[in-house]
């Protein structure tokens, strides 16, 4: 691992550490509601404090994006450094119980992402990657599915909860999608269905609307794996639209045909 890589690592799991020591009391969980289905504890402000905290003190110039706290200005051309920070994602399952969340701490220079780290501290599984060096589940290469197309492949996807004005264009995809495959699974936590593209548990993953601490590591675990990461339209300016289609090649190109005819004015790429 490179030294960047090492202190994300210890950032991750520094959060892991306090997502665990709740988990095993989430009846003493305080919870607010940030909007319609969207939930935040304290759980999430903590973890995020302490990915922070780390990140801080190698790095205090660099900028940061995250979910909780919102954008830290860089300094002294900093900004051009930027963290990305997913505490807890899959907040809901994890207030419920529910063994399916995750920290997600991306690293992106000049716009482009060059590390990602998705931790599942329940599962004790780490999935790493940077540029051009490949992505790993601790410390082991992965890859993504070689499946020739989505026949039979197993489609990961997360369904509009939050803001729920794509329902009907999204479930008029999924019904395009589902057919032919072996099945498509919403398991609710966007960074480890990425992560599992890239270690070939999915063979492809798609949902509408997603924030950039959602996607930022998850995607490069993706493309480092041999997989590939674009919009609806097939472009790589998912960090503007935010609606993402991943996967092995040939099953990511598949999704692609059945997704793009539903693009139109009420879903942009």
């Amino acid at each position: 691992m490179s030294p960047m890589m090492n202190i994300a690592v210890r950032a991750a799991r520094a959060a892991g550490r306090v997502t665990m020591r709740y988990f095993e009391r989430l009846d003493a969980v305080n919870i607010q509601s940030k909007s319609r289905n969207d939930f935040v504890s304290d759980v999430d402000h903590a973890a995020e404090a302490a990915i922070i905290e780390t990140l801080r003190d190698k790095y205090p110039d660099h900028a940061i994006l995250a979910e909780e706290s919102g954008s830290h200005a860089g300094n002294a051309g900093g900004d051009k450094m930027e963290w990305i920070i997913d505490p807890l994602d899959g907040t809901t399952n994890y207030l419920h119980g529910f063994p399916q969340w995750a920290i997600s701490i991306g690293f992106r220079e000049r716009g482009r992402m060059q590390l990602g780290v998705v931790y599942d501290p329940l599962h004790e599984e780490l999935f790493t990657a940077e540029r051009g060096a490949g992505a790993q589940l601790n410390e082991r290469r992965i890859r993504v599915s070689q499946r020739r197309g989505i026949e039979g492949a197993l489609i990961g996807t997360g369904i509009p909860f939050k803001d729920q004005s794509q329902l009907k264009v999204y479930l008029r995809m999924l019904e395009a999608v589902i057919e032919d495959t072996a099945g498509v699974r919403r398991p609710g936590s966007a960074a480890l269905d990425f992560a599992y593209v890239a270690a070939g548990r999915l063979d492809g993953f798609w949902e509408l609307g997603l924030s950039p601490w959602d996607f930022a590591a998850g995607a490069l675990l993706v493309t480092e794996a041999g997989g590939m990461v674009t919009d609806l339209a097939g472009s790589e300016r998912y960090f503007e639209t935010l609606n993402l289609v991943a996967g092995g090649p040939k099953v990511q190109r598949a999704m692609l045909q059945r997704l793009r005819p539903f693009l139109g004015p009420d879903l942009p790429a």
